[in-house]
């Protein structure tokens, strides 16, 4: 593949999204809304297949994937590294309260339970750690190193790999609900386009990964203590 090619891949989260949710809530037969708790596992899965993907795409456009997000090794403070992811989280969550506000009237609406739903105990343990430990690699290699790092317009090479960025949450999970996509589309995209920014300004991938899979990990927490703790999720739904 030539390198030029790569950024084609920039959708390709989203479709394979969209077609989980839908064609398994078809097999089971329920709606897609019913097997939303599902979310986490799905995105544990579609982040292996990414990143299967990734590497012979990075190896056919003449680099490897460490070339392609443009990691190298050493060459910067632990301590600026931390501090930097710890602010990409707190961005993070700052934008999921202020789009819960734009969309719902309320920084924490109701609708935000949907993401901690609970799974089965022994699936909520592994996601725990691969979802996480994934996350970064795929997400971060996709959209920074096949779009942040291979558009060569300075504008377009924000915008266009931002916007998918941020475009795939709209279907983890899949609800057809307006509203909630538009949700979760404004929830990521102030953050999506400060990563893309910030990996064509420094072309370090490092602290982006690490805030990153920070956010996935408290998710990830989140969920297991309402697959483990019984009538914890009952519980937050009734305060909501």
């Amino acid at each position: 593949m030539n390198k030029k090619y790569l950024p084609a891949l920039l959708p390709m989260r989203s479709v394979i999204f969209l077609l989980i949710f839908v064609v398994g809530a078809a097999i089971v037969g329920k709606n897609v809304e019913d097997i939303g708790n599902w979310w986490s596992v799905a995105a544990t899965a579609v982040n292996l297949v990414t990143i299967l993907i990734l590497i012979p795409a990075a190896k056919g456009s003449g680099m490897s994937f460490r070339e392609l997000i443009s990691y190298e090794k050493g060459g910067r403070s632990a301590k600026k590294v931390a501090i930097t992811a710890l602010i990409f989280a707190a961005v993070g969550m700052g934008c999921m309260y202020g789009a819960g506000f734009i969309c719902y009237g309320s920084m924490m609406p109701a609708v935000t339970l949907d993401i901690i739903a609970p799974i089965s105990a022994p699936l909520a343990v592994i996601n725990l750690i691969l979802l996480p430990a994934t996350v970064s690699f795929a997400e971060d290699g996709l959209y920074l190193g096949c779009g942040a790092g291979q558009i060569g317009n300075k504008y377009a090479g924000v915008i266009i790999p931002a916007f998918f960025y941020a475009l795939q949450h709209c279907f983890i999970p899949t609800f057809f609900d307006v509203k909630y996509m538009l949700y979760r589309f404004l929830c990521f995209l102030p953050l999506t386009v400060i990563f893309c920014i910030y990996f064509r300004k420094k072309k370090d991938p490092v602290p982006i990964m690490i805030g990153h899979a920070v956010l996935d990990l408290a998710t990830g927490v989140m969920i297991f203590m309402t697959s483990v703790i019984p009538g914890m999720y009952d519980k937050m739904q009734s305060m909501m």
